[in-house]
């Protein structure tokens, strides 16, 4: 058997060179010449299970890339796949094809010989690789079907007590397995929100993954009240209380992860209509870097933030990112030496090392009264969930110009506005001018997956249509445009990247405010002292290939 060094430079992988460095390093770290070459950046994980198997004399498969035979998958329980990480992929010759990350599991081998009643042929690929396409092809979609039939006869009774129906205590129950379902699929695909619609003759489930809601599921009308009463024990809500709209809030654990969800309930003509909110944690703690900021944008929000007080304003519709744009602004500046203390509703992020209080209108507790009552608690930076009115407004303003650092969000459309909305909530002009310090217009676009988007040349008049910054007579910039693979499900598109326009606010800025000047006038001057507008942000990441002209035309009027 070839050495995993002959193999290397046999393949071209690695140069004789580099070898020998990593053979050295292997002696000092410890640990396999493999491992050493990938942890030195010589080796993709990839490149180097590709070697291992060529090694042992088996195939190596790229999952993102293979053609998986749904049929082959269907033969082995999904529980089994993530138990032991392996996934059938296709038939040879009267055997099943099983992809796994560990050739030398035996026990893993002999269940899928059992289940399925075939031979197995191993063939080899990554972890990582293996865990992806077990989320995409061991999807829960089919059991929550089969738990819908199983569960109709149990609700038959179209008027069943719910009082009656316990808090479902039994994690087996039918109707427990299909909430469960529900919520680790969306987690699974990545959604943030999950939607449970009831419609006149069944029950629609719709997620919104890439801020694009897609359908998923619709199930028997006779399930309805079995899960919206669930999802409300759950979420600790009133499951006798169906006229009016109710919060609450859960927490589930997901592949070691813990993760919340913020629930809202809305009565609607057939019924009751459930929203859940997917917070995932590990999106409070991102670094304002990994939010796509362009240099000169960054740069500028920098100068804003590591000011000592002012307020920076972050506005856009529901759903734009604000909050996160936020938090990664609390990450930035939260030190052990500083009091830093936010009021929001809900707290959709627990931070450690801040001091987080959930307004509370049926105790008293308001934004304004809560913001009144922390600024007595010597506070640095003060972070406001919203501005919604003049006294909430006043007191920020105040907070801002008295030595604080004030962070909030404002419902405008652009960043010019929010002068002018500050303005219309009854803030003299000449303290709007004063304490505004930033303000960040944002918008979520969606990235065109690595995996597929192709390269082309647009045509001169898809260009003037879109009006992207080209002058005729120059060359054509080469372009991204989504195209569609597996590892997207086949909308071309995976994951969102930030739009930004930041905008300081300047002396100039200062004298429109107080001139009462329109948005239209203030942005003009603000272009003109070097703010990039939302679509022109766009357009920079359409240049750099992060996303295409139609999405950046979808989001940015």
């Amino acid at each position: 058997m070839k050495q995993l060094g002959e193999i290397l430079l046999d393949e071209g992988l690695v140069s004789e060179a580099q070898l020998l460095a990593a053979m050295d390093e292997q002696i000092t770290r410890g640990g396999s010449l493999g491992r050493t070459m990938v942890e030195l950046g010589i080796l993709s994980e990839g490149q180097l299970v590709k070697a291992l198997a060529a090694q042992v004399g088996m195939d190596f498969i790229d999952l993102d890339e293979f053609q998986v035979d749904r049929a082959a998958v269907a033969i082995v329980p999904a529980a089994l796949c993530r138990r032991y990480t392996v996934l059938p992929v296709g038939f040879q010759g009267g055997s099943v094809v099983l992809a796994t990350a560990d050739p030398g599991n035996v026990m893993a081998v002999d269940d899928v010989r059992t289940m399925s009643g075939m031979p197995v042929i191993s063939v080899i690929a990554t972890y990582d690789n293996l865990a992806r396409a077990i989320d995409r092809f061991c999807r829960a979609d089919g059991e929550m079907e089969d738990l819908s039939s199983a569960f109709e006869e149990e609700a038959a009774e179209p008027q069943a007590d719910l009082s009656k129906m316990g808090d479902f205590v039994d994690d087996d129950a039918p109707i427990v397995r299909y909430v469960n379902l529900l919520v680790t699929q969306a987690i699974t695909d990545r959604a943030s929100d999950i939607h449970i619609e009831p419609t006149e003759h069944d029950l629609r489930v719709r997620y919104r993954i890439d801020g694009v809601l897609h359908e998923t599921q619709r199930s028997p009308k006779q399930i309805q009240g079995g899960v919206i009463s669930r999802v409300k024990i759950m979420s600790d809500i009133d499951i006798a209380e169906k006229r009016k709209p109710q919060d609450g809030r859960m927490s589930v654990v997901h592949n070691g992860r813990k993760i919340d969800l913020r629930v809202a309930t809305l009565p609607t003509v057939w019924g009751e209509k459930i929203v859940m909110r997917i917070l995932d944690n590990s999106t409070a703690s991102l670094d304002l870097r990994d939010l796509s900021f362009l240099d000169h944008n960054y740069e500028t929000y920098r100068e804003s933030y590591t000011k000592p007080y002012g307020m920076i304003l972050v506005t856009g519709p529901t759903g734009s990112g604000k909050s996160t744009t936020l938090y990664a602004t609390l990450n930035a500046v939260s030190k052990p030496e500083i009091n830093v203390i936010t009021v929001e509703d809900p707290v959709e992020y627990r931070l450690p090392g801040i001091n987080q209080v959930q307004v509370n209108p049926k105790a008293g507790l308001t934004f304004a009264g809560a913001l009144r009552s922390i600024l007595r608690s010597d506070p640095d930076v003060v972070l406001l969930g919203e501005i919604r009115d003049h006294e909430t407004a006043q007191i920020a303003i105040e907070a801002a110009l008295t030595g604080h650092l004030v962070l909030s969000t404002l419902h405008t459309n652009d960043a010019p506005s929010a002068v002018t909305r500050l303005t219309e909530m009854g803030i003299e002009p000449f303290l709007v001018g004063s304490a505004l310090d930033a303000v960040v217009a944002q918008r979520l676009a969606r990235r065109l997956c690595g995996k597929c988007k192709e390269a082309y040349l647009p045509t001169p008049t898809e260009l003037e249509a879109a009006r992207f910054p080209w002058v005729p007579g120059e060359p054509v910039p080469e372009l991204m445009r989504p195209v569609g693979c597996v590892t997207c499900s086949n909308t071309g598109y995976r994951g969102r990247l930030a739009l930004h326009e930041v905008m300081r606010v300047t002396e100039d800025i200062e004298r429109h405010a107080v001139a009462h000047s329109s948005s239209a006038d203030i942005g003009a001057t603000a272009v003109k002292q070097g703010m990039i507008t939302l679509r022109d942000d766009g357009w920079h990441k359409v240049a750099l290939g992060h996303t295409s002209i139609e999405e950046i035309l979808r989001v940015v009027a």
